[in-house]
C-alpha cells in the first residue's frame, strides 16, 4: 500500500531507494561537507545498524525501603559510526511512566524487547528521525515503572531523580550498570553530555521538574501540555478538580511488582495530599514554578489552549516565571485539547524541533533563536507569529461588570458598577460552562453573565487573566467559576469531541528510518472542526473558603461578604469585530471541578467585582473596540450555541492513552 513521506505519497520500493541513496552519501559529520558552517544535521547514519542497549542507572535513592539504592532502566538507541570515528554525540531523552502501562503517542505505542531483553521498539518517532542525524535517543522508565526499581511518587523526588540521575550518568557523575541487579559498571563515553528532554503531559512534566533542579548538562527542554505544579493539577485554588488524588495515578502506572512493594509510598500520597485542598509539604515539593530561578536550559513550550486535562494555567505560570529569569524561550499554542503537535502540525513541527535541537544540542547557528518566539493557531490550521509572547504592548486592564436591563444579564465596561448593585445565582452542579454560555442573554438561576456591546474592532487577549469576586454565600462552603466567552460565530477545532480537535486517518506518513520492529510511519491526522456561535476561551475556579490564603481553606459564615481573586488559564484569543466579549461568574463547572458540600446561593457585589484582562494594546484597545458602532455585518445573536458538547468528565491521568 502506498504511504506518504513528509506529504508525498511513495511506494515502499521508492522509499528504500531514497533511503539507501541518503545512507550511501559519504560525509564526515552529520552537518554536511567539511569546512562549511553547519546549519542542519543530515540523516547520514544507519538506523538499522544502530547500537541498542539497556543500562540501569543508580538514582541514589531507596524509594521502596528495601535497603538498596534504586536503579532505573534506561533504553538507548544511538548511531554506531560516531563512536568508531572518535566523536561524541548529544542525547534526546524522554523519561516516562507510560512505556509499559499506557503507551505513548496517538497510537499508544509501548516499548518492546527481544527474547534477550534488548530494546526493539522505541515509542514515537524521535529515535527514527534523530538517530540517523547523529543523536542518541534515551527512553527512561521512571522509578517504579516497567523495568525500574523504586516507587512512583507522582512528580516528587523519586520521579525527578529518575531522569536527573541519567543526565548525571551521561556526564560521568553517576553509576550505571549493565543489569538491574549485577555489579558490572558501564559508562556513557559515547555521550558529549549535552541533553535535551522532551515529552508530552507526564513526560514533559518531568522535563520541567528536572530543569528546575538546574542540573548541569541539560541544555534544553520541550514540555508539551505539561504540568508545572502538581497541586494545580489536582486543585484550583482549593477546589478539587478530580474525585481522587495522586495515589490513584501512582497505582495506575506502577509495575505490578512495584505496586506490591510500594504501599508505604502510596499511603503517604493519601495522608499528605488531603482532599480538603489544603496546600501541604507534599505539594510544595512538586511545585516547579517556585524553583524556576534554577532553570538554565532553554524551553520550547507547547500547549493546547483548550486542554482540559493539563489546563493552561500550568503553561501561564511556568512561562511567566521563566520570563522573569530571562530563560530563552519559544512557544506554540494550538486550538486543540491535550494533543501532541506531531498530530496537528506534523511537517512544521518536525522541522522546527529539528532546528531547535540542532541549535541547542549541536550548537548550529541556524537562526531559530532569532525567529518569532510564538506561533499561535488562530483558526484550524491557520497560524500567526509574534516576535515575543505576550506581545510587548499587552497590558492588564481592569474591566467591570454592571447591571443590565435583564436580571442576571449585565454589562462589561470600564465603568464601576453603582454602589449596592448585585447579581445572585445558585450553584447547580448539573450545569457546565457550555450551559452558562448558551444562556448568556437569558435570566437563569445558575450564573451571572456580563457582556460588552458588539465590538467595533478586533480585541486580542494574550496571557493570563484574573477575576476578583466579592460574594456573600448562604452556606459554609462555596465554589466559584469564572469564564471568558467570545460571543459570535466561528469555526473552531472540536476540542470537546473524541480526539480533542483532531481526526485520525488510516494512511501513514513516515519520519525517519525504520526497522522490522520499529516503524517510522504513523497515522496521519486532520483537523476535526465544528461551527459554533460562542467560544469559551479561558476559565478558572476557586473554593471561596481560600479567600484569606490560597493554601488553606476556611469555613464560610453565611451572610458574610468575602473577596477572592480567581486565576484564569492563559490563552491567546482574538474577539473579532462584531462579536462580544463576555464574563460569566457561576458555581460548580460540571465535569471540570467537583461541587462543594452544600448548595449555596451567592450574591455578587458588583461594585467590588472586577476582571484584569491582558489586552494587546492595553486599555486603549478595549476603549477603541467598545466605542462606536459595530460593523454592519455583525451577526445577530443566536439563542443557543451550536457545535461544542459539554466538557467530558475530567481526566485523572496526564497523558492517558492519547499522548
Amino acid at each position: 500500500m502506498p504511504i506518504r513521506v513528509r506529504g508525498t505519497r511513495l511506494t515502499y520500493r521508492s522509499l528504500v531507494v531514497a533511503a539507501s541513496a541518503a545512507l550511501m552519501t559519504v560525509l564526515l559529520s552529520p552537518a554536511g561537507a567539511q569546512g562549511a558552517s553547519p546549519r542542519e544535521s543530515r540523516p547520514v547514519y544507519s538506523y538499522g545498524n544502530a547500537v541498542r542497549e539497556s543500562v540501569w542507572v543508580d538514582t541514589g535513592l531507596d524509594g521502596d525501603g528495601n535497603g538498596k539504592s534504586d536503579r532505573v532502566a534506561v533504553d538507548i538507541v544511538r548511531p554506531r559510526e560516531p563512536a568508531a570515528q572518535g566523536r561524541k554525540i548529544p542525547v534526546i531523552m524522554d523519561a516516562s511512566p507510560y512505556y509499559s502501562c499506557c503507551g505513548r503517542g496517538n497510537e499508544s505505542q509501548l516499548k518492546t524487547y527481544d527474547s534477550q531483553g534488548n530494546p526493539v521498539q522505541f515509542p514515537l518517532y524521535y529515535d527514527n528521525y534523530f538517530v540517523p542525524r547523529g543523536y542518541a535517543f534515551v527512553a527512561v522508565d521512571l522509578a517504579g515503572t516497567n523495568r525500574s526499581d523504586g516507587c512512583v511518587d507522582v512528580g516528587g523526588r523519586s520521579d525527578i531523580q529518575s531522569a536527573k540521575a541519567v543526565i548525571d550518568w551521561l556526564n560521568g557523575r553517576a553509576r550505571g550498570y549493565t543489569t538491574r541487579t549485577g555489579t558490572e559498571r558501564t559508562g556513557a563515553g559515547w555521550s558529549n553530555g549535552r541533553t535535551g528532554m522532551i515529552g508530552k503531559s507526564y513526560d514533559g512534566t518531568i522535563a520541567n521538574g528536572v530543569a528546575a533542579t538546574g542540573v548541569d548538562g541539560l541544555r534544553t527542554i520541550v514540555p508539551i501540555g505539561s504540568i508545572s505544579s502538581w497541586y494545580d493539577y489536582y486543585f484550583a485554588q482549593g477546589a478539587p478538580l478530580y474525585d481522587s488524588g495522586p495515589e490513584w495515578l501512582s497505582d495506575y502506572v506502577e509495575s505490578p511488582e512495584a505496586r506490591a512493594r510500594c504501599a508505604a509510598v502510596q499511603q503517604k500520597l493519601v495522608d499528605e495530599a488531603p482532599r480538603t485542598g489544603d496546600r501541604t509539604k507534599l505539594w510544595n515539593e512538586r511545585d516547579y514554578v517556585k524553583e524556576a530561578r534554577k532553570v538554565k536550559a532553554s524551553v520550547f513550550a507547547v500547549h493546547g489552549m483548550q486542554d482540559l486535562n493539563v489546563r493552561t494555567k500550568h503553561l501561564g505560570q511556568w512561562w511567566d516565571a521563566l520570563a522573569d529569569r530571562g530563560v530563552e524561550r519559544k512557544i506554540w499554542l494550538s486550538q486543540t485539547g491535550h494533543v501532541d503537535p506531531f498530530d496537528y502540525r506534523r511537517a512544521e513541527w518536525a522541522d522546527t524541533l529539528h532546528r531547535w535541537f540542532d541549535h541547542y544540542l549541536l550548537g548550529y547557528d541556524n537562526g531559530i533563536d532569532r525567529e518569532p518566539m510564538a506561533d499561535i493557531e488562530r483558526h484550524p490550521g491557520q497560524w500567526s507569529t509574534d516576535k515575543v509572547w505576550p506581545p510587548r504592548t499587552t497590558a492588564a486592564t481592569t474591566v467591570r461588570p454592571g447591571t443590565g436591563t435583564t436580571p442576571g444579564v449585565g454589562t462589561l465596561t470600564r465603568r464601576p458598577a453603582r454602589p449596592g448593585a448585585t447579581e445572585t445565582f445558585t450553584d447547580d452542579p448539573k450545569q457546565s460552562e457550555t450551559d452558562w454560555a448558551a444562556d448568556l442573554e437569558r435570566t437563569t438561576g445558575a450564573k451571572a453573565g456580563f457582556l460588552t456591546a458588539p465590538l467595533a474592532h478586533d480585541l486580542r487577549l494574550a496571557g493570563s487573566s484574573q477575576v476578583t469576586v466579592t460574594a456573600t454565600p448562604t452556606t459554609a462552603t462555596a465554589h466559584l467559576s469564572a469564564v471568558l466567552v467570545d460571543v459570535g460565530p466561528d469555526t473552531i477545532r472540536d476540542y470537546a469531541a473524541s480526539g480533542e480537535g483532531i481526526t485520525t486517518l488510516t494512511d501513514r506518513t513516515c519520519w525517519g528510518a525504520s526497522t522490522a520492529g520499529d516503524s517510522s510511519c504513523f497515522k496521519a491526522t486532520e483537523a476535526r472542526t465544528t461551527a459554533v456561535d460562542r467560544t469559551v476561551f479561558s476559565r478558572g475556579w476557586a473554593d471561596l473558603g481560600t479567600y484569606a490564603s490560597a493554601g488553606k481553606g476556611r469555613p464560610l459564615t453565611p451572610g458574610k461578604r468575602y473577596t477572592i481573586t480567581v486565576d484564569l488559564a492563559a490563552s491567546d484569543h482574538v474577539v473579532p469585530a462584531g462579536h462580544r466579549l463576555a464574563l460569566i461568574v457561576a458555581g460548580t463547572d460540571r465535569d471540570l471541578i467537583d461541587p462543594p458540600d452544600s448548595t449555596p446561593t451567592l450574591t455578587l457585589d458588583l461594585a467590588r467585582t472586577s476582571a484584569k484582562l491582558p489586552f494587546v494594546g492595553g486599555a486603549a484597545a478595549f476603549v477603541r473596540a467598545t466605542a462606536g458602532p459595530a460593523p454592519a455585518t455583525a451577526t445577530p445573536r443566536v439563542s443557543r450555541p451550536q457545535g461544542v458538547a459539554p466538557p467530558r468528565p475530567a481526566h485523572r491521568i496526564p497523558g492517558g492513552s492519547r499522548s
